[in-house]
């Protein structure tokens, strides 16, 4: 209580009009908060992020830097970056995840690849940590970490164990071989707004550089909705053109192209899993357990079109409890 008085009085200080009303806007998956303020002339956003566990100065400088490239972020209006508290400009409440069906599901999503193009060109080494191999395989661990031992309360054998880590190493071959740009790390359905212009890019502040496919992931093999493979290949395709047009280092070849994307997705699945996991075990929040059994389909449907990760789709028929196949061996 004592900090949402901290932060009434600030905002009180620095909104250009007398506080209205200060009520809760939303929460994320971190210790964030967010707010909104308003005021007889407009709303604003307001994002609470304790120092102790957040810090707000990477999200001033990936706002500004993909703002400057020409994507739709929070303007920063305001920064008490010693308590971290910040004054953003309002996108208003409709996500991409609130107005995606059938019918407007093109437009937005050739929206988000536009906007997705404009960042990665503008991106340039030293300007964002690197999506290197150690943060990479860090993510990984999640996965035996906290939905295997944690969650399931599995225990890989040795053999299973050292089966994993093979695995990984295929997967960060191929990762880190990819051409490298900015990566916003959070692509997806729920950071995305519906804004004019289109769309209101959220939730930044954890930007890299790295895989040229990852972020394409996010978006398309979203844990948060689903789409035919048929469609979300059609929406990879029309992206693999706008950044071969744009002069991105995409591969020519786009069957290869849509191969780094795949395998960019197991790593990013295998996370998703340890992490949805961790926020449950660890943070007390259960929204995101629902989410798991669309993580894991993509996963073994990836893992199903390439022979080099049939040792990883036999591991998850093992943990799964699925009947083996003939010459499963462990």
């Amino acid at each position: 209580m004592e900090r949402l008085t901290r932060l009434q009085a600030w905002v009180e200080r620095v909104l250009p009009d007398p506080l209205l009303t200060l009520a809760p806007a939303s929460s994320d998956a971190s210790f964030r908060r967010y707010f909104r303020a308003k005021t007889a002339r407009g709303s604003y956003i307001v994002m609470d992020a304790p120092p102790a566990h957040e810090d707000c100065r990477p999200y001033v400088h990936v706002a500004r830097l993909f703002r400057a490239a020409g994507a739709n972020t929070p303007e920063v209006l305001a920064e008490n970056l010693d308590e971290g508290f910040l004054l953003l400009t309002d996108f208003g409440n409709t996500t991409y995840l609130d107005a995606l069906d059938a019918a407007s599901a093109d437009r937005l999503y050739r929206d988000a690849n536009a906007t997705l193009v404009k960042i990665q060109r503008a991106s340039r080494a030293g300007e964002l940590p690197d999506y290197d191999e150690a943060l990479l395989l860090r993510e990984m661990q999640l996965f035996p970490d906290w939905y295997l031992a944690r969650h399931l309360n599995y225990e890989l054998s040795s053999t299973q164990r050292a089966a994993l880590e093979d695995a990984f190493r295929r997967i960060l071959a191929n990762n880190l071989a990819q051409p490298r740009v900015y990566v916003h790390r959070d692509w997806h359905s729920r950071n995305l707004m519906v804004t004019e212009p289109n769309p209101g890019v959220l939730d930044f502040q954890d930007a890299v550089y790295g895989p040229i496919t990852y972020d394409l992931v996010s978006l398309y093999k979203d844990a948060y909705i689903y789409w035919d493979e048929e469609r979300v290949l059609d929406w990879v395709i029309r992206y693999w053109e706008a950044a071969r047009a744009a002069g991105l280092p995409v591969h020519s070849d786009f069957a290869a192209f849509y191969r780094d994307f795949e395998w960019m997705g197991v790593q990013r699945h295998i996370k998703v899993l340890g992490i949805f996991a961790r926020l449950y075990h660890r943070d007390g929040k259960d929204g995101y357990l629902k989410c798991m059994p669309l993580v894991m389909h993509y996963l073994r449907r990836t893992c199903e079109r390439y022979g080099e990760l049939a040792p990883l789709l036999r591991l998850l028929d093992a943990i799964e409890g699925r009947q083996p196949q003939a010459g499963y061996t462990f």
